[in-house]
């Protein structure tokens, strides 16, 4: 017992001081499968990857928080730029280990019109890699665009909403032949 205190004392030492990663690296590749999920999005429907391939580009974006400047800026350029995302055939969904409820008030707040998952024991964020391991904690700002055929397109991780929205934009634009978004 004493053995495991003690080791587990000094993983957070190791892990305080940069000695350890705080966060597990985006694992998933360009080109590799998207793994499958489904969640509840705030109005307690079920959205399934799996209706979309073959259909739609999926562009899946994780964030750390509802109701942060980052969220709010990331949620509002999407609801912004929502028609150009339609019109390519992309459809956006986004993933935060926040409530339901709390993606209801958010998404009403802010009139987001695309479906925000409750991923409350971070399942999804951690098949794509985008959370704390084991904490329930999205800690990252990270985007997969899935192809029709449901490889991943791109993978953009840069922690500014802004420019991280804009590099997707920019391939998405790609995939509809038009200028960036």
């Amino acid at each position: 017992m004493k053995t495991l205190r003690y080791l587990l004392c000094w993983i957070s030492v190791a892990a305080l001081a940069g000695a350890l990663p705080l966060h597990a690296e985006v694992n998933l590749q360009v080109g590799q499968v998207a793994p499958r999920f489904s969640g509840h999005d705030q109005d307690g429907h079920i959205w399934r990857l799996s209706r979309y391939l073959g259909k739609k580009y999926v562009l899946l974006y994780f964030y750390p928080k509802d109701d942060t400047a980052g969220g709010l800026a990331e949620a509002s350029w999407l609801r912004d730029n929502l028609a150009d995302f339609k019109l390519a055939g992309v459809e956006v969904v986004g993933v935060s280990t926040d409530s339901r409820k709390s993606h209801k008030e958010f998404a009403f707040k802010n009139n987001l019109p695309f479906p925000l998952l409750a991923d409350k024991y971070g399942d999804i964020a951690d098949a794509y890699g985008a959370s704390v391991g084991g904490v329930y904690k999205i800690d990252r700002r990270v985007s997969f665009l899935i192809g029709l055929n449901g490889r991943i397109l791109r993978v953009t991780n840069s922690p500014d909403p802004v420019a991280h929205l804009k590099e997707m934009a920019a391939v998405i634009a790609q995939l509809s032949g038009r200028n960036a978004l």
